[in-house]
Formats: structure tokens, C-alpha cells, sequence
């Protein structure tokens, strides 16, 4: 299912937009999905990173403990 949401955007960002999906052949709507998607996936790769770096459970090992756990 899809949901309808209005957004306002600055006109020179919808110029950007319009010539990306001219470009590419594809619809504002498709180009602003996608973009959201890779937002939210970087978002939620961001946010396990900054838990992981403040969770004092979580070892720091140092490049050569990682290499050599690797095998490499």
C-alpha cells in the first residue's frame, strides 16, 4: 500500500529534481522514494554505529587483532 504526503520544496530543488527524472526516466515521485530510502538505510547504519561506539559492553580491538581474527 502507498501512502499520499505533500511536501514543499525549494524551486531550485525541484529543478534538480525534474531534470533527474527527465534524465533518467523516471517519475519525481520514483527519485524522491529512492532518495528517501538511502536516507533512512544511512540513517539507521549512523545510529547502530554511534550505539555501538557508546556501549561500554562492546570491545575495542585494535587493527591487527581485526586482521588477524580475519586472516588476512
Amino acid at each position: 500500500m502507498n501512502t499520499a504526503i505533500s511536501v514543499r520544496l525549494p524551486d531550485e530543488l525541484v529543478k534538480r529534481l525534474e531534470g533527474i527524472a527527465k534524465e533518467s526516466e523516471r517519475s519525481r515521485s520514483f527519485i524522491i522514494q529512492k532518495a528517501l530510502e538511502s536516507w533512512v538505510e544511512e540513517v539507521s547504519d549512523l545510529q547502530i554505529a554511534y550505539d555501538r561506539l557508546h556501549d561500554a559492553d562492546d570491545p575495542v580491538i585494535s587493527d591487527k587483532e581485526m586482521r588477524d581474527s580475519l586472516g588476512i
